[in-house]
């Protein structure tokens, strides 16, 4: 299964917050290349760039409650050379700041990483207004702008460390809560390849494309029908653009039916990338596991992941769903 954690399906597996591995891979790439600088909008300890402002305090800059002028900064610190990552909460930015982001960086295609933290309604009590489940959908749709989704943290410290080395826009989207660690240092990533994560040697009747945190929700869901004596695939789809088409359409033609699932609004989101490629080459039956055209609310990470319909029984109903309309 791809190096996996060999934990990955008992009861202690190590949990951390996925943006934590963001800090990691950041102080790494500072430590790799004295061009990578970083910016915060006053959130420097809660985004994990506490690290790097403490080792490198002349390659940080705080800019304050101010999200547009993060990007803009960052931006003209590109164009004289630099490898600039901004942080800041996801409803923030890209959220408040995205048309500087779409102007000055992306625009002008400069090298700079924007890490969404706190990204998903498992943020949890602090409501919708800080819940962002839009932000792939509008950082997708602007031009040179690459999107990484990494399903915990050793593969978001793998994503920053890779987004460093690309020259190019990339929005990375990080989680608040704790995340089992799916993966190990062994694991391969690469960005704009897809991995899978479960039933890679076997023939599968359902294919599950996951992305972020709710990829572990997916991998236990194909353990339990396996169980059953049903086969599931995982896919692993950490790139959500420029998206692995090769890999979702070999899916699709071994499968012949998919269930996507993403902590994010189901519209734009990873599941209509992956529709939108499946309509033009390989058209399956999909069900789609995401929010449903909703805003979040306050409650806990858990509670909310089911409210909305995106827990374990949710993903299983899509399967078994699926699997009777390619029937």
């Amino acid at each position: 299964m791809n190096n996996l954690n060999p934990k990955l399906f008992d009861a202690n597996i190590e949990q951390v917050p996925i943006r934590k591995g963001y800090g990691e891979g950041l102080l790494l790439a500072g430590e790799a290349d004295e061009r990578v600088v970083a910016l915060c909008a006053d959130l420097t300890e809660s985004t994990q760039t506490l690290p790097f402002a403490t080792k490198f305090p002349n390659r940080f800059v705080q800019i304050g409650v101010a999200e547009q002028n993060l990007a803009t900064v960052a931006s003209g610190m590109a164009a004289m050379g630099k490898i600039a990552f901004i942080t800041s909460y996801a409803m923030f930015s890209p959220g408040r700041n995205w048309e500087q982001i779409r102007t000055t960086i992306a625009y002008n295609d400069r090298p700079v990483v924007i890490a969404g933290s706190h990204a998903g309604i498992s943020v949890g009590p602090d409501g919708g207004t800080h819940q962002a489940v839009e932000d792939m959908a509008i950082m997708s749709v602007v031009p040179n702008m690459i999107v990484i989704s990494p399903c915990d943290s050793i593969e978001a410290k793998k994503a920053t460390i890779a987004a460093a080395k690309i020259n190019k826009p990339v929005y990375i989207r990080l989680a608040r809560e704790k995340t089992p660690v799916i993966t190990t240092e062994e694991t391969p990533f690469e960005i704009g390849k897809a991995q899978i994560f479960f039933g890679e040697d076997t023939k599968a009747e359902v294919g599950i494309i996951a992305t972020g945190a709710l990829v572990y929700k997916a991998l236990i869901v194909a353990n339990e029908f396996k169980k059953k004596g049903l086969q599931v695939k995982v896919m692993n789809l950490a790139t959500i653009k420029p998206l692995d088409e090769q890999a979702v359409i070999k899916l699709a033609e071994e499968t012949g039916a998919l269930v996507t699932v993403e902590e994010h609004q189901i519209r734009g989101g990873m599941g209509s990338a992956v529709a939108e490629c499946l309509a033009k080459h390989c058209p399956v039956p999909i069900e789609f596991i995401g929010v449903d055209d909703k805003f979040g609310q306050s409650g806990k990470p858990d509670e909310l992941l089911e409210y909305y319909g995106m827990g374990v029984s949710h993903i299983t109903s899509a399967v078994e769903k699926v699997l009777k309309r390619k029937s």
